[in-house]
């Protein structure tokens, strides 16, 4: 199970940090990914860190703002997002991979939380 939190309402340039609790499994086995969906938009993979952390991905649209980490020792995994614009509104969700490294193959999804950046 994947829980996440941080969500909320941001100015833009704001910041938020999300957090993505799990349980049920081996902390630190699996990569995590973020991803967001935005209304009347297809679901996108924004980042996603491996298994102990020592590699990272993210999104074009995203690099350079956004930071994802990991605490394997409390099953958490965080997105920080700084300088937040009107397009990053969206629901962000977590999800487990299915092997330590980010395949995008994912196994178990967190039920989201919603990010809206506006004035």
């Amino acid at each position: 199970q994947l829980v996440e939190s941080g969500g909320g309402l941001v100015q833009p340039g704001g910041s938020l940090r999300l957090s993505c609790v799990g349980s049920g499994f081996t902390p630190g086995y699996n990569a995590v990914g973020w991803f967001r969906q935005a209304p009347g938009k297809m679901r996108e993979e924004v980042s996603c860190i491996s298994s102990r952390g020592g590699t990272t991905t993210y999104a074009d649209s995203v690099k350079g703002r956004f930071t994802v980490s990991r605490d394997n020792a409390k099953s958490t995994v965080y997105l920080q997002m700084n300088n937040l614009k009107p397009e990053d509104t969206a629901v962000y969700s977590c999800a487990l991979d299915r092997y330590t490294y980010c395949s995008g193959s994912m196994t178990t999804w967190g039920q989201g939380t919603q990010v809206t950046v506006s004035s």
